[in-house]
């Protein structure tokens, strides 16, 4: 064998071991992506589920509750309106009595008949009385008892003190019916405040589903990139070997999966659905980020 012979043998040995090396290297780098890949979409479930999750206790419980309440204080409301319409109608028939009886002279006879009394026992406690003006003074209180109880008896029995006792149970149940408005409606505030409180992780979690999805387009569009490579070097590999025909990658997806097509449906679909955002993006003048930018030009070139 001639020198020349010698060193294109060697350099052929030397071509097709980089060969080797640069396919382990391609292969291993795709292999990892794929990994990643699936990774990526048993994540995006998980936080789909999450999603869903989530979505279904804000309204099955929170929701549900929240509007209860807020029914209930609805139906309080309305008692109230109710409840202070009778309120001032009372207070109304109350003003127009006053004025056509003399109620302020039957309190002040009142009050004199139980001064008058109280003069007379202080006088029984202070003064040095015989019996006779001792009974004398007993018989004057139980004469002027008997009036003050006469005026209170009219009292009662006048239309007056009836409305007067219809006014104090309606400020009994309007102050109940506040306290109850008050109460419910705390309980509603709770109750929407942790739905909101929900609401606000399930943007979290959107957010993080639209970054992981741009992410997973990535991935996906250099593991594909590797491949071709991959593809590229063994066919390369095939030129050293006599007699073969170039490598052809096998029929079936180089990630072994039963799911395969219908992950790399899910991953079309999510850069359809990316690239629609973005088109929307740039025709309402809005500024597209990095990722989105690459896809509508991208899209321009095909």
């Amino acid at each position: 064998m001639s020198r020349n012979n010698t060193k294109t043998s060697q350099s052929s040995q030397t071509s097709f071991r980089g060969l080797q090396i640069l396919s382990g290297d391609l292969k291993k780098k795709r292999d990892d992506l794929n990994l990643k890949t699936k990774k990526f979409i048993t994540d995006l479930q998980k936080i789909e589920t999450d999603i869903n999750t989530s979505l279904k206790k804000a309204k099955d419980e929170y929701k549900k509750k929240r509007d209860y309440w807020n029914n209930k204080v609805k139906e309080l409301k309305d008692k109230k309106i109710e409840y202070k319409t009778l309120f001032e109608k009372l207070i109304n028939e109350k003003n127009l009595l006053q004025k056509k009886t003399k109620t302020s002279d039957k309190l002040v006879s009142i009050k004199q008949v139980e001064r008058k009394i109280d003069n007379l026992e202080r006088r029984i406690e202070t003064e040095n009385l015989d019996i006779a003006e001792e009974n004398a003074i007993v018989d004057m209180i139980k004469k002027l008892a008997e009036s003050k109880q006469e005026f209170l008896s009219q009292q009662e029995n006048s239309d007056l003190f009836k409305i007067e006792r219809k006014i104090e149970i309606v400020k009994i149940n309007l102050n109940r019916i506040y306290e109850q408005l008050n109460k419910w409606s705390n309980k509603s505030q709770e109750n929407h405040a942790k739905m909101l409180e929900i609401f606000q992780k399930v943007d979290e979690l959107r957010e993080q589903k639209k970054k992981m999805e741009e992410e997973l387009i990535e991935n996906k569009k250099t593991a594909d990139r590797y491949h071709e490579q991959f593809i590229q070097v063994m066919n390369q590999r095939k030129k050293f070997s006599k007699g073969k025909k170039p490598y052809k990658p096998s029929k079936k997806p180089f990630v072994r999966s039963g799911h395969y097509h219908k992950k790399n449906e899910m991953i079309e679909k999510m850069k359809k659905d990316k690239l629609a955002e973005a088109l929307e993006k740039q025709k309402a003048g809005k500024k597209l980020n990095l990722f989105e930018a690459r896809l509508i030009l991208g899209q321009s070139e095909r």
